[in-house]
């Protein structure tokens, strides 16, 4: 990485995009800022007595299609800078899916693992009374991320609804099913994901008995494992934060699952059903036809692009491709299923749950399934059509098409050639 912050590189999509567009200078600019970065200090009683504060951020990126939508997440490298590229990529994936929302995202530096579960609560209802003015059912919605989950999430929506006096369900996403959430929520950024590849595989080349690569076993990982092995397709590597495990001929899902669930490795499978252990950083090399980074930012960069063998790359992570390994892998015809648009389920089935908060009536899994199901299919195909008809990468082509929608919002407002008669 070169000195240029994350913001900064991830900016670089936003002009390759404004370059395949006929759009006013206006529209740039209001999108190469955030519009509202708070930032708070979150002072809390730990189990022994004492007093411990903790940085914690929240970003409102652009607003102009709706309210900003975002998640929080509780990790202990977490900036400034990460929360507002985050919640830029955000207000692009919510124009990609025509959803009425900006980009939104939060953070607090913290390792949660290093805390009790009384103390994660203290923390999570800290953070919504540092930015209860910033939040809002109608303002700012945040949801789960990085080591946060329904429960933190209940935890907070309770929090503001103590403070604002009254319940208020929709002012976060990913809740418990008892308190408000949606069915469907668990899996859906995988199964977005998992939507997207089987509609566009005929395009893509891919048919039955995949070899599939997943790296970081998370939610979102072990989730488009389960899917893709339920239609026959081969797990063949996949990698959680101890390393990662490989078996050329399948490996055995239900016991990597077993093992997660129970609060282990996947090297603690090693050894039984033909599983090896792998190095963590060899996954990206493995040879299969479809990788899924599933962890953190930047997993795939300069130094380890030309190790991909996949033909695919599904991006169920953030930004888990560099903009200078973007370059390495259309070189050698990688096609890469931009971020913005494969994992985008996650902030499609968040935003079914705030309408279904707002009108107090709840659909059955299949109808969220066939929602989410029409939505990717539509948007993953106008968008293969844009990276045709303009002879550019499928992200180019996602960041045309969400660019399309900000730029029609922005302009709606008046630009500069409007007032200046």
């Amino acid at each position: 990485m070169s000195e240029d912050s994350l913001l900064d590189h991830a900016l670089v999509r936003l002009d390759d995009a404004a370059r395949h567009l006929n759009i006013d200078p206006d529209v740039i600019e209001k999108l190469k800022f955030a519009r509202e970065t708070t930032k708070a200090r979150l002072m809390i009683r730990m189990d022994d007595g004492s007093r411990k504060s903790f940085l914690a951020w929240r970003c409102r990126y652009d607003d102009t299609r709706g309210p900003t939508k975002g998640g929080i997440r509780f990790h202990p490298s977490s900036t400034i800078d990460e929360v507002e590229t985050l919640a830029f990529w955000m207000t692009f994936k919510c124009a990609v899916m025509n959803l009425p929302y900006g980009g939104g995202k939060g953070a607090v530096q913290v390792d949660p693992r290093q805390l009790s579960k009384a103390e994660l609560e203290r923390l999570a209802r800290a953070y919504i009374q540092a930015f209860a003015r910033t939040i809002g059912p109608d303002r700012d919605i945040p949801a789960p991320d990085v080591y946060t989950n329904a429960m933190i999430m209940g935890w907070m929506a309770d929090e503001y609804a103590q403070i604002v006096g009254q319940a208020e369900p929709a002012v976060i996403t990913g809740k418990p099913i008892a308190l408000g959430g949606s069915l469907g929520r668990n899996d859906a950024t995988a199964r977005g994901g998992y939507y997207l590849v089987r509609h566009l595989a005929g395009e893509l080349g891919l048919g039955d008995g995949m070899r599939v690569a997943v790296q970081g076993f998370g939610n979102a990982g072990q989730f488009i494992a389960r899917l893709l092995a339920g239609d026959g397709h081969k797990i063949v590597a996949v990698s959680d934060s101890e390393g990662a495990v490989f078996a050329p001929n399948g490996l055995d899902v239900g016991a990597l699952l077993s093992a997660k669930a129970s609060g282990k490795s996947v090297l603690s499978t090693v050894g039984s059903n033909g599983h090896e252990a792998l190095a963590a950083d060899a996954l990206i090399g493995v040879d299969c036809d479809l990788l899924v980074p599933a962890a953190l930012e930047n997993m795939i960069h300069e130094d380890n692009a030309a190790e991909v063998k996949a033909r695919i790359i599904l991006e169920l992570a953030n930004g888990p491709v560099t903009s200078e390994a973007d370059a390495i892998l259309e070189k050698r015809g990688v096609v890469v299923l931009p971020d913005i648009l494969a994992n985008a389920g996650g902030v499609t089935v968040s935003y079914f749950e705030w309408v279904q908060n707002r009108q107090g009536f709840y659909w059955p899994l299949e109808e969220i399934h066939d929602r989410l199901r029409a939505i990717m299919e539509r948007e993953g195909r106008a968008i293969w059509g844009v990276s045709k008809d303009k002879d550019v990468s499928m992200r180019t082509a996602a960041y045309v098409h969400a660019l399309s929608r900000l730029a029609e919002a922005i302009e709606a407002h008046g630009t500069q050639s409007f007032f200046v008669t």
